[in-house]
């Protein structure tokens, strides 16, 4: 599971019928550097299947690959990342 800054949304011509209930958005995974600084490099973008509606601008924990279409089971779902959760805070202090 990784961090990453949602930058926009995906809008499709057509509609897709195994993206009924949500939306694709677009999304920059985040490194622990690009968190203490805020910063993010724009050239390692996804396409995430977003279930929760996140706004451009907040943080999202994804996942990808093969665990991004578990949720799904037995149902399959042609996505690459999956937005997992919004996260309202992220707290990189060393306790």
């Amino acid at each position: 599971m990784r961090i990453a800054k949602i930058i926009g949304k995906v809008t499709l011509s057509r509609s897709v019928p195994s993206y009924l209930g949500a939306q694709l958005k677009i999304a920059v995974p985040l490194m622990l550097d690009d968190l203490e600084n805020e910063t993010s490099d724009d050239n390692d973008i996804l396409v995430v299947y977003d279930p929760h509606s996140s706004g451009t601008g907040e943080f999202i924990a994804l996942s990808e690959g093969g665990e991004a279409a578990q949720p799904f089971l037995p149902e399959m779902k042609p996505v690459d990342a999956y937005n997992a959760a919004i996260l309202d805070q992220i707290d990189l202090r060393d306790n």
